[in-house]
């Protein structure tokens, strides 16, 4: 054993091409999937066939941006505590030159408080270009924090991090106030392909979607989440982008609905704490390099818009997996014969039986 750096091989595949449109790209593009879970392939890849035969594909609407760093700062009380937080809200100003004084990209656009007994957490959020921004929010809060311990009197150090950002854990407050890309995907799609592609109807998977992904994550207690298997999309798209794999864990906190319209199947997913990035760490890997380009997110652009890109066919191929799942379950036996025919076909050719 050396300390020397290695890489782990996770299989990966390029499946679709998946068809998208919106208010960030119109495009139609194969998607890169690193997993161990083979038929995630060919579900999502189903997923995407759908998105080809519908007439507008999937359609991405980004609806909000921002990244978050929470710190902590303990007063004397909590009349003390509010005070502060009243004067730190009233000088957005100066703070936001305080943050453009150390990034080029970051830019504070807004500023929540909450107080619990002497404690103040303050949840600085910022825009941060191309970068997903964890680092980026982090070195702006440390600057921010130093001022404000310098300036705001009867405040003292608590923490750089106070849990109330919230990163890598499942809460509500990221898609109550926002953190990360807030994406909303929908597709219409028709009877006849609903039936030949699908083999169901709009009927039984809206159906299956109220009382699996709404009533049945209302009994297990999930938090601001109904959906079938979010997390396996984003860890295969994650993986195979230079991705902090770690924040599927908000990432896969989001909403599937689904609608019989007339026969024709109304599907949506919306994705609120999407973390991703395309410059920054695990971004320099040959393989990352490779299926970024790919995908269209290293062209020439404003800052910010290869992320935002990036967010949108990420957003997409979680509502094709998503919805060939929920399809495969409205018929009995389905899924477990799609992943015994699968995965032994898998080992089979491995072991060259």
């Amino acid at each position: 054993m050396t300390d020397a750096q290695a890489i782990a091989g996770v299989p990966m595949k390029w499946v679709g091409p998946l068809r998208i449109s919106g208010n960030v790209a119109t495009t139609e593009t194969h998607v890169p999937l690193a997993t161990y879970e083979s038929p995630l392939w060919p579900s999502v890849g189903r997923g995407a066939k759908v998105s080809m035969l519908a007439e507008e594909g999937i359609v991405a609407t980004l609806v909000d941006e921002r990244m978050t760093r929470s710190v902590l700062v303990e007063a004397l009380d909590a009349q003390t505590a509010h005070l502060a937080a009243r004067a730190i809200e009233a000088r957005m100003d100066e703070l936001r030159e305080v943050v453009r004084s150390c990034s080029r990209f970051a830019e504070l656009i807004g500023i929540r408080h909450e107080i619990t007994a002497n404690l103040l957490f303050i949840r600085f959020e910022f825009s941060t270009g191309d970068a997903s921004g964890h680092n980026m929010a982090t070195l702006a809060s440390d600057a921010l924090l130093k001022h404000l311990l310098q300036t705001v009197p009867g405040i003292s150090y608590g923490s750089i991090s106070g849990n109330y950002c919230t990163d890598k854990k499942a809460t509500a407050v990221n898609g109550i106030l926002g953190r990360g890309k807030n994406v909303v995907t929908e597709l219409l799609v028709p009877r006849e392909v609903v039936e030949g592609v699908l083999h169901t109807t709009a009927r039984r998977i809206a159906e299956l979607n109220i009382r699996k992904n709404l009533v049945g994550t209302l009994l297990a207690g999930g938090i601001r989440s109904a959906n079938a298997h979010f997390a396996n999309m984003l860890l295969g798209f994650y993986l195979a982008t230079g991705q902090d794999a770690a924040n599927i864990v908000e990432g896969s906190q989001g909403v599937t609905l689904a609608e019989d319209r007339d026969g024709d199947l109304y599907f949506s997913c919306t994705l609120p704490n999407l973390i991703v990035g395309t410059v920054g760490n695990g971004k320099g890997l040959d393989f990352v390099e490779t299926n970024l380009t790919r995908l269209g997110c290293r062209v020439e652009r404003a800052p910010g818009e290869n992320a935002r890109r990036l967010a949108v066919i990420a957003a997409a191929t979680v509502l094709c997996g998503e919805l060939s799942l929920l399809a495969a379950q409205t018929n009995p036996g389905e899924l477990m014969r799609a992943h015994v025919q699968l995965e032994r076909h898998e080992q089979t050719v491995k072991v060259g039986v």
